[in-house]
């Protein structure tokens, strides 16, 4: 087996077990810590796949600065008194897997039946990956093809800044 297949499944081993950690942690501090383990092993991931820009772009965004607002918010909150897990009432939580497993089933009969193929339509080579994971190639999809995605996403995040900068203050005032 090649080094880079052996790192891809050590990377996505710990990544398994990091996503687990960040459900089963009773602190929130050591879930968001295995938050960030976990985002380290995609970018990782990225890494082994020849996606470098979208690798770093991964540390430096989600690992670095989200995860720094996210620790900071945890902080804010004081999250002390979190109720056991026995306290969890399980029926909502099972009727929501079933829910999504069920929608997942109808959108794939739905999209067969339309014949939208879930196949790619051509093998993906290296050299295609390499060739679209570039940031010249990123930025232009970016701000051309997905320009108002983009734009959906960046006033979704200013909403959500603005609402937890208006909690904090009512917390302090």
């Amino acid at each position: 087996m090649a080094l880079a297949s052996v790192t891809f499944f050590a990377l996505a081993l710990i990544a398994i077990a990091s996503a687990v950690g960040v459900l089963i942690a009773r602190s929130p501090i050591y879930s968001a810590l295995s938050l960030v383990l976990n985002l380290l092993c995609v970018a990782g991931l990225y890494l082994t796949m020849n996606a470098s820009f979208i690798g770093v772009i991964q540390i430096l965004v989600y690992a670095g600065a989200i995860m720094v607002l996210v620790l900071f918010v945890i902080m804010l909150l004081n999250l002390d008194a979190l109720p056991s897990p026995s306290d969890i009432g399980w029926t909502p939580i099972l009727g929501f897997v079933v829910g999504v497993g069920l929608l997942a089933q109808l959108l794939y009969v739905t999209l067969a039946g339309l014949g939208i193929s879930l196949e790619p339509t051509e093998p993906v080579t290296t050299a295609m990956t390499v060739e679209n994971g570039s940031a010249d190639t990123l930025g232009r999809m970016l701000f051309t093809e997905y320009a108002l995605h983009l734009q959906v996403a960046a006033i979704l995040l200013l909403a959500a800044t603005i609402g937890a900068v208006m909690l904090a203050q009512r917390r302090f005032a």
